[in-house]
């Protein structure tokens, strides 16, 4: 169209100068540039053929053509910003305005004859790149250098071209991708580099060296930011840089030019953009230069190497022309594999995993057993899919690096273990990788956990000597190195501590350890927690070389483990780290000088500890005075610890040998220790300091040497340590006595030295009960004045003077002694003072002004600015303490008072006990404290409602409800991650579901009764975040129904029979729980499953808090109820209506629920129950309940829920035959109302042998089934038939076997046509299900009166049918739950069949997945899915026309010519569809008649971000005319997709190169106006009755029959 066009203005005037003046003059729209653009083109054609008109005025008129009018109108455009808009040209022509001026600027430049125009234009846009500036004015300049660039001389012009390809780099490469938004500066670098740099690569020589010295100079790429623009540079030049033998390279063409497979840098960029790219199509250029470069090696033949940067080791890249053949097909499955992890499909994806098993094997030299190939490619690959987003993938990838080892040997690379302390380890930081294999038990242990094990101890036991010790620090530095989940942190720990024992680490190694301990800190899961530092541990004592370390340092580390959590007395750890010592006792190092301590260093382990000892009762100089702080309790725990570590190496030593030993060795580390504290009591000189020291010292022995083991034998050594203190009580004693009571604790900072002796002296109370209380020991001579002592501090009053400091922390001590005695006397009834009347004391403690606030003393004179500041500073918590201790005193009161206690104050009129006998002001004395007090004070004050509740409810009932509100809001604002939460639910549970509170406010049904009620479900729904809620709350209100665990038929179900929604809500509760929060259960149960080989279970208590439990106390509460009880009786008929209900509701809340849902397990849990209580119905009640019963074997039920409801029906046959007659009439209905769940009924039948056991007359009921199966073996729906002759199976067997003669003249007829199903032809699914339902377990092997048992309705049966894994609760865990006790048939808890050695299976769905395992077990599949890299190898075209091309040419992407326009398309599917295809084929843009619709998410599905790579245009429906006919004008073939009088066949059609194709609408197809514009109609023919195909199906036949026949005439042409 454009030559005609030229042709034609060139025929009608002989004057070419003329014919272009007139074109400069006017309007410089894009037709008249674009037109002009035209003309010189044909000129310049017509001068290279010699037949050119005017030959001298023509280089004058291109000259005054480029410098009267292009060159101004550029000048013009790159001046205004690309987003500015000018009046003069619209906006959407300006881009068509620019790329044509600067192609008819190239034909200027080369018809002028001369090289000076070129060169100056060249001089003057190169100004105006450097230059940059505001205007953006670089994308004009790039159009400029671009279109006259080739037409400078290489050797003359050599120095310009070098600045121009300089700054086209620079410019390129100056698009860091840091940016968030593309602008015009980006716009300008992708044209530099996808048009200007291939134009002067074109050239070669000089510029083409200068660009790639460029490249070459900036070095391997920093960052993901800084490869995008590298590759895009060295793809738009891959022509010139990796060129083919025998190509053209150019008249300019060198052999000096560069070859990009000699370079490392190329390569680092290559593999940089394989792994960091951030996006497809950076690294899309990437797998195009590797493929590029792997096909010119093939082409070319000639051997080729390029070593890596450091100048050792394998080649990064290299070609030999012997080894082509396995070189060619590494390369090959290699790109393969990194195209195939593009689409993120595992299912895709998994089939070509074997291909890289053979990565590895073409990699490794068979002869040497070196590397052929640098392993940075293979780790490109594992990276790739490391940063997957599908996670699965990731899995997948990490599972593989894993096994590597597992079956081959791969020598020592380096990068190897720079990958796997680098990306392995990001990528093992994802807790989800850890989860269970699909078919594996809960707490089966994570199948990635045990690979990562293995792997490791592989790899560390191949690494050289020399290379192993700084692998392994570098990995626990890495583990240092971020914030880890639990998990991660655990299999990490695991993994390291069983590499096998090597001295690997030094100091450095252990701090890097303790840094990771300090990592496992800052998760919640205290028992994952504990494991991963017992892990730890064991790493320290398996790397560290004892050489290397200390005694010191090795103490130090212990201390960064938590006792309470791992390193307990007594667990496995503990020996084994005795042992550790025992056995390297004498090989630990010496430190160079002094320790911070001041002693030298010895490496036995006894002297050491000595010293340590010694060292610590010494007070430090500087640190004696009255006023110091009390020391930190981190030396106490640490002496603690060591000298009952050496204590007990010392007893592995002596194991045999006499036991005295250990006595000796005790007193010898201790007599210091002893002497100090015998000399507490008389040494009024003592250092404070020391004092405190010597105290804390004492209470951190008795408390660390407490056993946690699971042995009961008794300790030797906590008996040694109990009589030393005992020795030592009177001395003691009397120092804590003279501290709290003689005003010595004057300042904020004693108030934590009073915690520390009361501590002490609880401690001491304690040993001597337990050794046999005296009335005449020397605790016994210290409370009695300490308690008046106490009281009578707290009666001084100031006589109206200000309070002072010393004053006012006097009372707190005072009432803190108060309150440590009455706890004292509360938990041990042997140390009461008094008689069981009220005594001053009492009288004084419940006369006391509740909630009193201590009054802020005012600074005195002589204090210290410090002293005041700590004062003001924690004043809050002195009052809180104070208030706290006050009501610690009033609960005790209030408990061996209690029957002083009336219901109402008015009858009391002269109390006694003011606290105790006015108990609705101490109530509401209560509700002021827990508005004043921290979360962690209140439980004295919930001890205290306890016993106040119950007695005011009846009188009081506002005010109580009152309290348990107030009590509630605290409870609720708890987190369940503090320590504190626990404890103070526990005892909120203890007052409000106390037995007497629930039977009070059941019987008045007031506001209390609704209050429990709405409290009792919040902390049901509270479970749902916070585990373990529920479980408290059920089971304090199950043990305290239950009355005497001897004898169960005493169960009181006094208050229980008006909270009956607890016990049902605990029978179905649990939920389903995120994917995070299974696996961390999952992990949980696998270190329970440990044992005691994990020294966490057994120093950590295990709490029960697990949803199972909630239910397993349910249903154990259950089980001690008994039907000869009528209250019981009641109580569980009441329960199993409400469960029906329950049941029913939810099955019209959703008609459909899907398997293992929470409808599902709700369903299941309910019938599960109903199966518990089912011998406690009699006859009458089932009479009330059969109907519903039933009914629900009508509903459609999962299988799970179906069995439950057939084993149900089946027991209530077999118990009451009476129910026979009820049962029939379920086989009454049509058959189009049964549908298949009359398959429930017959499976009814298939245990009719169990049902009439306790019929005497059998043959009644067996005509009955035998007529009732019949009917059902003629059914349409197979499934019904497979049951009936299931049934019809055990019906007539048992009719043969009692003979029963009405029904011989059958015999021939059911016999037939058993036989005929049993020998069924052939091998199809009817006979695979008729095998498969004889089989299954519930037909086969199922027993519905010896397996009912509990572990049949908990573990086997759901097991069997298919439920997930959660809802299996194992029978250990019921014998486990002792809060409720074990009712006397226990033994109906196991199952006495072999149903638990059954593996599970579902007969209906054996046929799904039958075959899956195949896929898995295959090496290495023979054909895969591949995906194409979409471009193909040659360069862009530099001539680009159209606007809708520019993006195409900055994305570096062939092209075709054709435009799809698909605007008359209404369904966002349809258009994602199309739009996918048009960028997969290439087409150059889709035309849509709103933009729109790209953010419809139907759209982006089907679009797969295509939208992102294709030029997208909006024109719409009404201006659909116009676009054609200017398209038409533009030389485009309009081709409309409709079957019309004139169509033509798609296969007789030839489509030209400029096509436009035309879609109808889904409906009404083209309209007939548009049809009038079409050039030609095409229709697909058609073999079918169907009238049409799908739009988007439409169009692609035709754009793949578009690009087919254009690829058959290039593939011509280039022949």
């Amino acid at each position: 169209m454009e030559r005609v066009l030229a042709e034609t203005l060139l025929s009608q005037s002989r004057d070419p100068r003329g014919l272009l003046g007139a074109l400069c003059r006017g309007e410089a729209s894009a037709e008249r540039v674009e037109t002009l653009r035209f003309l010189l083109q044909r000129l310049e054609d017509a001068e290279e053929r010699g037949g050119g008109g005017g030959a001298g005025a023509l280089p004058e008129a291109a000259r005054e053509v480029a410098a009267g009018f292009l060159v101004p109108l550029l000048r013009g455009l790159r001046g205004r910003p690309a987003g500015a808009p000018d009046p003069d040209l619209p906006a959407r022509d300006r881009r068509r305005v620019l790329r044509a001026a600067t192609a008819a600027l190239r034909s200027c430049a080369r018809l002028a004859g001369g090289p000076q125009l070129a060169a100056a234009l060249a001089e003057e846009a190169l100004r105006d790149l450097v230059a940059g500036g505001p205007a953006a004015g670089a994308e004009a300049a790039v159009e400029v250098l671009a279109a006259v660039g080739p037409c400078l001389r290489p050797h003359e012009d050599g120095p310009l071209l070098e600045r121009v390809a300089q700054a086209a780099l620079a410019l390129a490469l100056g698009a860091d991708g840091e940016r968030d938004e593309a602008g015009p500066a980006e716009d300008a670098a992708a044209l530099a580099a996808g048009r200007l740099l291939p134009a002067l690569g074109q050239c070669g020589g000089a510029a083409l060296r200068a660009v790639w010295a460029g490249l070459v100079a900036a070095g391997a790429p920093s960052g993901p930011g800084r490869v995008g623009p590298r590759l895009l540079v060295l793809s738009a030049l891959a022509e010139r840089l990796l060129p083919e033998p025998g190509a053209d390279r150019g008249p300019r063409a060198s052999e000096e030019d560069p070859d990009a497979r000699r370079c490392w840098r190329f390569w680092r960029t290559v593999q940089a953009g394989l792994t960091q790219a951030p996006d497809a199509l950076t690294r899309k250029r990437a797998r195009y230069l590797l493929q590029r470069a792997v096909e010119v090696s093939a082409e070319r033949g000639a051997p080729c190497a390029c070593g890596p940067r450091e100048g050792t080791g394998p080649s990064l890249f290299w070609w030999s022309e012997k080894k082509k053949d396995e070189l060619l097909k590494f390369w090959e499955n290699y790109i393969l594999i990194l195209e195939t992890l593009e689409g993120n499909q595992i299912h895709v994806i998994k089939p070509v995993l074997p291909k890289l098993n053979s990565l590895f094997e073409y990699a490794v030299s068979e002869e040497n057993g070196c590397w052929l190939f640098h392993p940075s490619w293979h780790m490109c690959i594992y990276k790739r899919m490391f940063e997957s987003e599908n996670k699965i993938l990731t899995r997948e990838g990490v599972i593989h690096f894993l096994e590597l080892y597992e079956t081959r040997s791969l020598p020592f690379a380096p990068e190897f273990s720079e990958f796997i302390i680098g990306p392995l380890m990001d990528a093992l930081s994802e807790s989800s990788l850890y989860s269970r294999s699909p078919g594996q038990l809960i707490g089966s242990g994570s199948p990635l956990g045990l690979k990562l094990q293995k792997f490791l101890v592989t790899y560390v036991s191949l690494l050289p000597e020399e290379i192993k010790s700084s692998f392994l620090l570098k990995f626990i530095q890495k583990m240092t190195s971020r914030h880890w989940c639990a998990i991660p942190i655990l299999f990490l720990s695991k993994a390291l501590a069983n590499v096998p024992r090597c001295k690997a680490l030094g100091i450095e190694g252990l701090l890097a350890l303790r840094d990771v301990l300090q990592c496992t800190m800052i998760t919640h899961q205290i028992l994952l927690r504990g494991a991963a530092q017992c892990y730890l541990l064991q790493t320290a004592m398996n790397l560290v070389d004892v050489e290397k370390v200390t005694l010191s340092d090795v103490s130090t580390f212990l201390m960064s483990l938590r006792q309470e959590e791992s390193l307990g007395r007594g667990t496995s750890l503990w020996t084994e780290l005795c042992d550790w010592l025992r056995v390297n006792e004498s090989c630990f190092g010496r430190a160079s000088a002094c320790n911070p301590t001041g002693l030298p260093e010895t490496p036995s382990l006894n002297a050491y500890v000595k010293n340590l000892v010694q060292e610590y009762i010494t007070s430090p100089a500087g640190e004696t005075g009255e006023d110091c702080f009390m020391p930190d309790w981190f030396e106490a725990k640490l002496v603690a610890m060591m000298v009952l570590l050496a204590i007990d190496v010392e007893g592995m030593k002596t194991q045999y040998s006499e036991k005295r030993r250990t006595q000796n060795v005790l007193r010898i580390f201790l007599d210091p220790l002893l002497d100090s504290l015998l000399k507490l009591g008389t040494n009024a000189y003592m250092p404070v300091l020391r004092a405190d020291r010597c105290l804390q010292l004492l209470l951190k022995l008795l408390h660390t040497c407490m056993l946690t083991g699971s042995g009961a034998r008794d300790d030797e050594v906590l008996t040694l340590l109990q009589s030393f203190a005992m020795s030592a009580t009177e001395s003691v004693s009397d120092f804590i006595l003279r501290r709290l009571t003689m005003n010595e604790l004057s300042s904020v900072s004693d108030l934590d030295r009073c915690h520390l002796y009361l501590m002490v002296l609880t401690e001491l109370i304690n040993i001597h009960l337990k050794v046999g209380w005296k009335r005449g020991n020397p605790i016994w001579r210290v409370i009695s004045p300490l308690k008046n002592a106490s009281i009578r501090h707290l009666q001084d009053t100031d006589s109206g003077q200000e309070p002072t400091l010393a004053g006012q922390i006097q009372r707190v001590v005072s009432m803190a002694a108060l309150a440590m005695v009455c706890e004292a006397v509360d938990q041990k009834p042997e140390l009461q003072l008094d008689s069981l009347e009220p005594g001053p004391t009492e009288r004084f403690l419940a006369s006391l002004p509740l909630n009193h606030m201590l009054q802020k003393p005012h600074p005195e004179e002589h204090s210290s600015f410090s002293e005041d500041s700590a004062a003001s500073q924690g004043w809050g918590k002195v009052v809180a303490q104070y208030i706290h201790d006050q009501w610690v005193c009033l609960s005790f009161l209030l408990r061996k008072y209690h029957t002083h206690i009336p219901s109402s104050e008015g009858d009391v009129p002269d109390p006694v006990l003011p606290a105790v006998q006015m108990p609705a002001r101490t109530l509401q004395s209560a509700l002021g404290a827990l508005t004043v007090l921290p979360s962690d004070q209140v439980l004295p004050v919930f001890h205290c409602m306890k016993v106040l509740v119950p007695k005011l409810l009846t009188s009081s009932e506002s005010l109580c409800v009152e309290s348990i509100d107030m009590a509630w809001k605290i409870i609720s604002a708890l987190s369940n991650t503090q320590l504190i939460f626990w404890s103070n639910l526990k005892a909120f549970v203890q007052f409000v579901f106390d037995t007497k509170v629930l039977t009070i406010a059941a019987k008045i049904k007031g506001q209390a009764y609704f209050k429990i009620k709405e409290i009792m479900y919040k902390m049901i729904e509270m479970s749902a975040i916070k585990t373990g809620v529920f479980n408290t709350l059920i089971s304090y209100c199950c043990k305290s129904w239950i009355v005497s665990a001897s004898d169960v038929s005493q169960v009181s179900l006094s208050s229980a029979k008006n909270y009956t929604e607890l016990i049902l809500e605990g029978c179905v509760f649990g939920t389903v729980f995120r994917r995070d929060q299974r696996l961390t259960q999952d992990v949980q149960t696998y270190i329970e499953n440990l044992g005691h080989d994990c020294a966490a279970n057994t120093v950590i208590e295990n709490t029960k808090r697990e949803d199972h439990y909630v239910r397993i106390c349910a249903v154990k509460f259950l089980c001690l109820l008994h039907g000869s009880n009528m209250s019981h009786k009641l109580f569980m008929e009441d329960l199993a209506i409400k469960l029906l209900d329950k049941d029913e509701s939810v099955s019209k809340s959703r008609t459909r629920y899907y398997v293992n849902s929470q409808q599902h397990r709700l369903k299941n849990r309910v019938w599960q129950t109903l199966l518990v209580l089912f011998p406690s119905f009699d006859q009458n009640f089932l009479n009330r309940i059969i109907d519903k019963i039933f009914q629900a074997g009508f509903i459609n039920n999962q299988a799970s829920i179906k069995y439950f409801i057939e084993w149900i029906i089946i027991l209530i046959l077999h118990k009451f035959p009476q129910f026979l007659l009820k049962f029939w009439d379920c086989f009454s209905y049509g058959e189009e109302n049964l549908k298949t769940s009359i398959c429930t009924f017959l499976s009814v039948l298939s245990h009719l042998d169990i049902i009439t056991q306790n019929i005497p007359e059998k043959k009644p009921v067996l005509k009955q089934a035998l007529v009732t199966v019949l009917q059902w073996c003629f059914s349409h729906n197979f499934s019904i038939r497979l049951y009936a002759l299931a049934a019809l199976k055990k019906v007539w067997s048992m009719c043969k076997a009692l003979r029963v003669e009405e029904l011989e003249a059958l015999t021939s007829v059911i016999e037939s046509s058993l036989n005929q199903v049993e020998n069924m032809p052939g091998t199809g699914n009817a006979k695979k299900n008729w095998q498969r339902i004889q089989e299954h377990f519930f037909f086969a092997r199922f027993h519905p009166v010896r397996d009912y048992c509990l572990e049949t309705i908990f573990y086997n049966l759901p097991r069997l049918s298919g439920l997930v894994e959660e809802e299996w609760i194992a029978i250990g865990k019921f014998t486990r739950f002792t809060d409720i006790p074990s009712d006397a048939g226990f033994q109906w808890y196991l199952s006495p069949t072999h149903l638990c050695e059954l593996k599970p299976g579902d007969w209906a769905q054996q046929d799904v997945g039958s075959h899956l395992g195949e896929a898995d077990s295959q090496s290495e599949w023979t054909d895969v899915q591949k995906k194409i890299i979409p471009w193909k190898n040659n360069a862009p075209d530099l001539d680009l026309e159209l606007v809708f091309q520019d993006r195409v040419a900055k994305l570096g992407k062939s092209i075709s010519r054709l435009i799809v326009v698909a605007s008359l398309i209404d369904k966002p599917t349809n258009l994602g569809g199309l739009c996918r295809t048009c960028e997969v084929f290439g087409a150059s843009a889709l035309v849509l008649g709103s933009l729109q619709c790209v953010r419809d998410k139907q759209f982006q599905g089907l679009s797969v971000s295509a939208e992102q790579w294709l030029p997208l245009v909006e024109v719409k429906p009404p201006q659909l005319i116009d676009f054609l006919q200017q398209k038409k004008t533009e030389g485009y073939t309009v081709i409309g997709v409709e079957q019309t009088a004139k169509s033509v066949d798609l296969t007789q059609y030839s489509f030209p190169e400029r096509s436009l194709l035309l879609l109808g609408n889904e409906r009404e197809g083209i309209p007939a106006n548009l049809i009038q514009q079409l050039d030609v109609c095409v229709e697909i023919p058609q073999q079918g009755i169907i009238r049409s195909l799908n739009v988007h199906v439409s169009g692609a036949l035709l754009i793949w029959e578009y690009t087919r026949q254009q690829l058959l005439r290039h593939g011509g042409a280039e022949s």
